[in-house]
């Protein structure tokens, strides 16, 4: 039971309507009269169920590639066969048919246009007589008489204003008066008009004006014994007027000649085509498309007039398109064959495939495909059973990589805690700084390190390369730094510099003073033995450039030593902007440097920025960001708090690079000199 119910919203919706149905149908049948909502609901019904039933044969039907094949080859070889067939034999039902209306009317055209001819002929020689007065009934009919051989049936008119005089030939009924000229016709005139519910071809000629126009009508009725020569031709031809609206009157008798002959083989079909065409009402001068001419013929009609110039050769033709027509479809047959049996032997491969992803799917990665061949097919299960071989290479490597990754997210975590999170304001001074990495860990540094209540050391560095590789060594300058500004009792000058300080005669050291808490930190001393460590614990290429400056709140002065830094920007409240200066090389590349430091003596409103170079050189199509746009933006914002100038800062430069990845770690220092009370506040 569980197999057959349904899974599928449709199928659910499916069987709910059937239970419906049968439930009305049993109320119907018992006498509640429910048997239009019986009707109604099957009616509905009937849609959902053959499309459940069809999915539930197209399913299990289609779930075999090789039965997949088969119907792919049948719509792709076979249907565009059958679909072109169909086309051609509705656009040759349809060239046929317009073949067949065009021959019959170019015949009624062509019979109106030597009506013409000979109406005009006809005028030519009687109208001189007119003019002479020498123009009667005798010898206009002695003249239509020599030119009506052509035209059995014809009548002509000869009408003066009101009066005139009618010459029928043989066959023709002689109206009772003279046709007269209607008033929409003011020229000549030739074409086909419906006059007392009948067709007829009719040319005028006009000749002279007002009292004295004098016109000559020729007429013939469309009868069967005209559209005879045509209907030898095609078959059945048969012409209808229509009223004005263009509809059919069944009290019009039609004119019909000819019959279909028998087809002469299979295919001889019999083809229906009808057409309208311009008639003119006598009566109204309206012109519109008030007749219908109806062709029944067949093929072998058609081709025998469109090929009647070429007698018996034209079987040749008809030969020669058969030829190729079995040709084509023997083509047809080899394709499909070849086709049903190429898919066999890849759907042998498919399967094996199949088998093979069963095992891999149950964790059994040492099963392999039997090969067979040497063809794509065989490619493809060569290259199964190397997957395969590789693929637990892969979940081995998978699992290493899952274990960096986790370990490079704990160092990400660990380098956080390494940057300043929460600084204590000096006085006299506000500081911020922003690290946004370019990959998970960072190379750029920065720190501050309050050194009692009124002295605070800033450091800034980048470390050279990105990655693991500069996280570490930005650890150890974080460490070393630290260490010297924190415990400076703990570390010694090296002894070769020592020996070289006091050779020289440089009494610098770590701090100046006795150590009280008077004394000052020295940056130069301190980048000096930083220097000395780093080019020893680190390899040859790698190095850091760096920025430390001690602040002293009481004095207002900034006493920094600039390794290699990009030299920091001090903005002044006036408006001036000057760069610090840069007092030696890079840390860690060279042995035994010693480094110089310099002082500036900060004002209320100063604003001091250190920044690396992924601040300043991110391009885009337009160039650099550059230090000048970096600029612009603090003095624009300078009133702003410190972490709201940073996040304008950092969010321009992401701007700058757009979609592009970030090249370089971006970090930005600002410490801004406020009054003493402002920062006490």
């Amino acid at each position: 039971m569980r197999a057959l119910r349904p899974t599928t919203k449709l199928g659910r919706i499916t069987c709910w309507l059937g239970g419906l149905c049968l439930l009305l149908w049993i109320a119907n049948a018992s006498g509640s009269k429910l048997e239009g909502w019986a009707i109604f609901t099957t009616l509905v019904f009937l849609p959902f169920a053959a499309i459940v039933i069809f999915r539930w044969i197209y399913r299990p039907l289609l779930w075999r590639l090789r039965n997949r094949l088969f119907v792919t080859y049948l719509f792709i070889g076979v249907m565009p066969i059958l679909l072109l067939l169909l086309m051609g034999a509705l656009a040759g039902s349809l060239f046929g048919g317009q073949f067949a209306t065009y021959v019959a009317i170019s015949d009624l055209h062509s019979e109106l246009q030597h009506l013409q001819a000979a109406n005009d002929a006809l005028a030519a020689q009687l109208f001189p007589l007119e003019s002479s007065g020498k123009l009667n009934e005798q010898i206009v009919e002695e003249f239509t008489r020599a030119s009506d051989e052509r035209f059995p049936g014809r009548t002509v008119t000869v009408s003066r204003n009101e009066k005139g005089f009618v010459l029928s030939t043989e066959g023709a009924l002689l109206p009772s008066r003279p046709a007269q000229v209607p008033d929409f016709i003011s020229g000549d005139f030739t074409g086909f008009v419906v006059d007392q519910d009948a067709l007829h071809l009719r040319t005028i000629k006009l000749s002279g004006e007002g009292s004295r126009r004098i016109a000559l009508i020729s007429d013939i009725p469309i009868t069967p014994n005209l559209l005879l020569p045509t209907a030898e031709r095609l078959g059945s031809v048969t012409l209808l007027p229509t009223d004005r609206r263009g509809d059919i009157q069944l009290a019009r008798k039609p004119v019909n000649a000819g019959q279909v002959p028998p087809r002469s083989h299979w295919f001889d079909l019999t083809l229906h085509f009808g057409t309208l065409f311009d008639v003119v009402d006598w009566q109204t001068g309206e012109k519109q498309p008030h007749g219908v001419i109806y062709v029944s013929t067949r093929p072998s009609m058609l081709y025998a007039t469109l090929f009647a110039t070429l007698g018996d050769k034209a079987l040749a033709f008809r030969d020669f398109l058969l030829i190729i027509a079995i040709f084509f479809g023997v083509i047809e047959l080899a394709a499909l064959y070849i086709g049903i049996r190429l898919s066999r032997s890849m759907t042998a491969s498919v399967g094996d495939l199949y088998l093979a992803t069963e095992h891999v799917n149950r964790g059994d990665l040492s099963h392999r495909i039997q090969l067979r061949g040497r063809d794509q097919m065989a490619a493809l299960g060569e290259s199964f059973n190397s997957m395969t071989e590789s693929l637990a290479k892969l979940i081995g490597e998978q699992k290493e990589k899952q274990r960096l990754e986790n370990e490079l997210s704990i160092a990400y975590e660990v380098q956080e805690l390494l940057f300043p999170h929460k600084v204590t304001d000096l006085p006299t001074l506000e500081v911020h700084g922003v690290c946004v990495p370019a990959r998970t860990v960072s190379g750029d540094y920065y720190d501050f390190i309050p050194l009692g209540t009124d002295r605070l050391v800033l450091a800034v560095g980048d470390i050279s390369g990105k990655g693991i590789s500069a996280a570490l060594l930005m650890a150890t300058v974080h460490a070393f730094v630290r260490a010297y500004s924190l415990e400076p009792e703990m570390v010694l000058m090296p002894a070769p510099l020592a020996y070289q300080a006091q050779s020289q005669g440089d009494p610098r050291m770590y701090y100046r003073g006795d150590g009280s808490s008077e004394s000052q930190l020295a940056p130069a001393m301190l980048m000096t033995t930083l220097n000395y460590q780093l080019y020893r614990s680190t390899p040859a290429a790698k190095y850091a450039t760096m920025f430390l400056g001690c602040y002293d709140a009481k004095a207002r002065i900034l006493t920094y030593c600039n390794a290699g830094h990009l030299p920091p920007i001090i903005l002044r409240a006036t408006g001036e902007v000057f760069r610090l200066d840069i007092n030696g090389t890079v840390v860690g590349l060279f042995d035994g440097v010693t480094y110089d430091e310099s002082t500036v003596v900060m004002q209320p409103g100063d604003i001091f920025v250190a920044y690396s170079d992924g601040v300043s050189e991110p391009e885009n199509e337009f160039g650099e960001f550059g230090e000048e746009r970096l600029i612009e933006l603090i003095l624009e914002h300078r009133h702003k708090p410190l972490p709201r100038i940073t996040e304008i800062i950092t969010g321009a430069v992401a701007d700058w690079i757009g979609s592009a990845e970030q090249p370089d770690d971006v970090t930005i220092v600002l410490a801004r000199c406020t009054p003493a009370f402002a920062a006490r506040a």
